[in-house]
């Protein structure tokens, strides 16, 4: 459990220091086999949304932490990192409204950001 709160809150803080908006974490144990925690979080634009992305793979790369897939990098609209246990979207503001993962995965419980610091 303590390797899960140094990926949440190394991951957290990447997005806080990219000014990232409306972070959410999604705890998925319960649902799914796929993954144990999404963290979803917003870019303003698709420059911001690049930024955020590398910033995450910037810090999780310094904390020996392995990037298993990353898909959407390129167009920048919805860039998906997947570090295994936990699996990262980071979206522009309009994909994430129409997507809605929230909403999605409602039956998961959403973790507090002081609860990961």
């Amino acid at each position: 459990m303590k390797d899960i709160d140094e990926r949440l809150s190394i991951i957290v803080k990447a997005c806080t220091d990219k000014k990232g908006s409306d972070i959410k974490v999604l705890d998925l144990k319960k649902l799914t086999t796929i993954t144990d925690y999404f963290v979803i979080v917003s870019g303003n634009s698709t420059t911001q949304t690049i930024a955020i992305a590398d910033e995450i793979e910037d810090k999780m790369s310094l904390a020996n932490y392995e990037l298993l897939g990353k898909e959407g990098y390129k167009e920048g609209t919805w860039i998906l990192l997947d570090y295994g246990s936990v699996v990262v979207h980071v979206f522009r503001k309009a994909e994430r409204e129409f997507y809605n993962l929230e909403r999605v995965w409602a039956d998961s419980q959403e973790l507090t950001l002081e609860d990961i610091k």
